[in-house]
């Protein structure tokens, strides 16, 4: 009876662990691409970066830690209800961390953290550049291509997203991905590069989500 009951526990616990573990599909990632071009008839439009925000997430053994980024400046082109052309500038000078309260000294240690050289070494690479190469339908979603260049490395990612819009505005919103921060060489206790790192590694895989408001030029 004790047996069939640790057996359950362990049956329940390990489903929940999965539930609670799983993380969002990883963006397709590839070489760098020649960035697209708009056509002569596309409707421009000017990111609001006071209102477009990227949302992080990054994971270890122990936890997680969530917070925001911000852009410094977007355009795009759109036709017929598709992004031709664009480029954002990210900046990465901004990055926020939102799991711990900001008046608490840990927030700031963290913040410190990610802009040091073991992360993106924000006072070398103060931007992050993200240029679109296209975007087609693949099995009913629209998926948003471009060359993200972090810490001098671009490579190409695509994920899916959805424009909604609204007279002369439009918002462009990503489903929750994820991107290989050893791809773009941020190896800061990566099992990508160290194989000693036991359990004192950080993932790899860093969650994202794109939201950006725009207004027709």
């Amino acid at each position: 009876m004790k047996s069939n009951f640790l057996k359950i526990f362990m049956l329940v616990a390990l489903a929940t662990f999965s539930s609670c573990g799983e993380k969002a599909k990883e963006a397709n990632t590839t070489e760098s691409k020649d960035a697209a071009v708009a056509k002569s008839d596309a409707i421009h439009y000017a990111v609001n970066t006071d209102e477009s925000t990227i949302e992080w997430k990054g994971f270890k053994p122990t936890g997680s830690h969530n917070g925001i980024i911000n852009l410094s400046v977007g355009k795009l082109s759109v036709n017929g209800g598709s992004v031709e052309n664009g480029k954002f500038v990210i900046d990465m000078g901004t990055i926020e961390v939102h799991d711990i309260p900001a008046e608490e000294e840990s927030n700031a240690k963290l913040t410190g953290h990610l802009k040091s050289e073991d992360f993106f070494h924000v006072d070398a690479h103060p931007n992050a550049i993200f240029e679109v190469t296209g975007m087609e339908t693949t099995e009913g979603k629209s998926m948003l291509s471009g060359n993200l260049t972090l810490k001098k490395s671009t490579k190409n990612v695509s994920f899916p997203v959805a424009i909604d819009f609204n007279d002369n505005n439009l918002t462009l919103t990503s489903e929750t991905f994820t991107i290989d921060r050893s791809n773009w060489n941020v190896k800061h206790k990566s099992k990508s590069f160290f194989d000693d790192l036991g359990d004192k590694f950080i993932n790899d895989d860093i969650e994202l989500k794109i939201t950006l408001s725009a207004s027709k030029i």
